[in-house]
């Protein structure tokens, strides 16, 4: 809504603060390195936080709290990005892949595989139907993803 800002630190910890006044709402802290990178669902309702240990961590906005922490990479996630219905969280990772978790219980939905370097970034389309991950490889990759499960 606008309302809330998130900033990333390599301190290890999340800032949300208030937009009108800069004012820090919530410090969030449990992972165990540098964050690198954020993204708001959707309905502003939850956070997630990329990290360099190499999780994601789901963060509720109105009081801080941590929902889950998403596990299975093999090495530092590097940014994450919801899903425009906000169902499903992608995540790229320093380990060559994008794994797509469905929100409802952090279960790993898919892993993409392709890349040959470090996955650096990753987007959905506005119709939640592409997903597109670009790498050091130097390539980007469009994936249909209109089979995964919800």
């Amino acid at each position: 809504d606008g309302q809330i800002l998130a900033s990333a630190s390599a301190d290890k910890t999340v800032r949300l603060w208030r937009a009108g006044d800069g004012a820090l709402v919530h410090t969030l802290t449990g992972h165990t390195d540098r964050i690198t990178g954020v993204a708001f669902s959707p309905d502003g309702q939850i956070l997630a936080s990329a990290s360099a240990d190499k999780t994601v961590r789901l963060w509720r906005i109105g009081d801080g709290a941590i929902i889950r922490t998403l596990t299975g990479h093999t090495d530092q996630v590097t940014g994450v990005a919801f899903s425009p219905d906000g169902q499903i969280l992608a995540s790229a990772s320093a380990d060559k892949t994008v794994r797509l978790w469905r929100i409802g219980d952090g279960a790993i939905i898919h892993t993409l595989t392709g890349h040959t370097d470090q996955v650096t970034g990753v987007a959905f389309s506005p119709n939640g139907l592409f997903l597109v991950s670009g790498s050091a490889d130097g390539t980007a990759r469009l994936w249909g993803l209109v089979s995964t499960d919800r």
